[in-house]
């Protein structure tokens, strides 16, 4: 799991530049306030997920279910708020936001999956 956070942290700084300078060149300012915002809700929302079933990982199933369901919950609300807070205000491009938060999104979750694939792990058959 924790080669799958390193890989999914390069990916979204990866991205995070290429997306700086794309949006940045196009649409200046703004493009970079969208593309920072995307980047920060795309590769966070990934992040903060793994990072608490890491921080539950030697607690009960249950445990660990209840910790990643009601931190989900909270993110979704979080998010709902931010967005709620920022969609009238002109200071950030919103294609560049949403752009970049896909693609943080998917880089995320495609590079931890990866790195928990990789990772060598027991397994004892039955």
């Amino acid at each position: 799991m924790i080669l799958g956070i390193r890989y999914g942290a390069f990916a979204v700084a990866a991205i995070t530049v290429v997306s700086l300078f794309l949006w940045g060149l196009v649409w200046g300012m703004p493009g970079i306030w969208g593309a920072l915002i995307g980047a920060a809700i795309g590769g966070g929302f990934v992040a903060l997920t793994a990072l608490s079933v890491l921080v539950t990982a030697n607690t009960n199933p249950a445990t660990t279910g209840a910790v990643v369901l009601g931190g989900w919950l909270l993110k979704i609300v979080v998010l709902l708020i931010i967005l709620f807070a920022i969609r009238d205000l002109t200071f950030y491009h919103h294609v560049a936001l949403f752009i970049t938060a896909v693609a943080a999104l998917l880089a995320m979750l495609g590079s931890e999956v990866w790195g928990v694939m990789k990772s060598r792990t027991t397994y004892i058959g039955t």
